[in-house]
């Protein structure tokens, strides 16, 4: 499987008189489809590794190519953006238009496409996240995950290989997360697009492909769902939890109940105890 985005020697600093690097060495592929969640508690360099994927900020020494472009090249920044779109916290900070289906059309008009063509894309695009129902509604009247979902389709419209999530579902109450993760995991099987899904809900990242954990502008673990929660303790001590399943799991281990300390599901966790003698 190729890889879409290559991360070589990746440093960032915000500023001269900053003593401590946000991202320090970072060396990473991302591979064609694959779902990746990043955790890592707040300044640990999650998001700012978001933005220096999507050309929002520039390494300080490094490289970045996204598809085989250098973000560092100015002449490339827009194809990049087009490529690896990004979705933020805000939806109200990404949507700009009164009505959702002209929000969606936005980006597509600012490529200079045909009519006929923007049309398609948005009507794909709305379909994709469920909203097509709501496509002559003002954004301002509809929910935090619908407002999110037409974000996405903004993004959608602009036809990307790859979407960085940073932090979809922050402000959101647990519908709307629901709303937004199933648009996510829709993007990644059906339309087989690569995901790069920032969060500090666990939950979230336990059906990605892979979980890179960050602290302090270094990745310290990576591996499967399974892999990265099994690792409790360790994820304690860095101030981050785990799905609450599994910390049942390494609960009942701890008292000699024996059962894998890699459950991720409920479904799991009842299939194990009843096999219990």
């Amino acid at each position: 499987m190729s890889s879409i985005i290559e991360i070589k020697n990746l440093t960032y600093q915000y500023t001269n008189e900053d003593r401590d690097l946000a991202i320090k060495e970072i060396t990473k592929e991302i591979k064609v489809g694959e779902f990746v969640a990043i955790i890592g508690h707040n300044g640990s360099g999650k998001s700012t590794l978001a933005k220096l994927l999507n050309a929002l900020l520039m390494p300080t020494t490094g490289d970045i190519t996204v598809d085989g472009l250098n973000t560092k090249d100015e002449d490339s920044i827009w194809e990049v953006r087009q490529t690896a779109g990004m979705v933020f916290q805000n939806p109200d900070n990404q949507i700009v238009a009164t009505i959702v289906e002209e929000d969606v059309a936005f980006g597509p008009e600012n490529l200079g496409l045909e009519p006929k063509i923007i049309v398609e894309r948005v009507n794909e695009a709305l379909q994709i996240v469920d909203m097509d129902h709501h496509r002559h509604r003002a954004p301002h009247l509809l929910s935090g995950g619908q407002k999110q979902r037409i974000a996405i389709a903004g993004v959608i419209a602009m036809k990307p290989k790859c979407i960085i999530f940073d932090e979809p579902t922050a402000m959101l109450d647990p519908s709307g997360r629901r709303e937004v993760l199933k648009t996510i995991k829709k993007l990644n099987r059906e339309e087989n697009m690569t995901i790069i899904h920032i969060t500090h809900f666990m939950e979230e990242a336990v059906d990605a492909d892979r979980i890179i954990v960050m602290e302090e502008g270094k990745i310290i673990l990576e591996g499967t769902p399974r892999e990265v929660f099994s690792e409790v303790s360790k994820l304690k001590e860095l101030g981050l939890d785990v799905p609450q399943v599994t910390e049942l799991a390494h609960e009942l281990i701890k008292e000699g109940v024996n059962i894998p300390k890699d459950i991720l599901t409920v479904d799991e966790m009842v299939m194990h105890l009843c096999q219990l003698k």
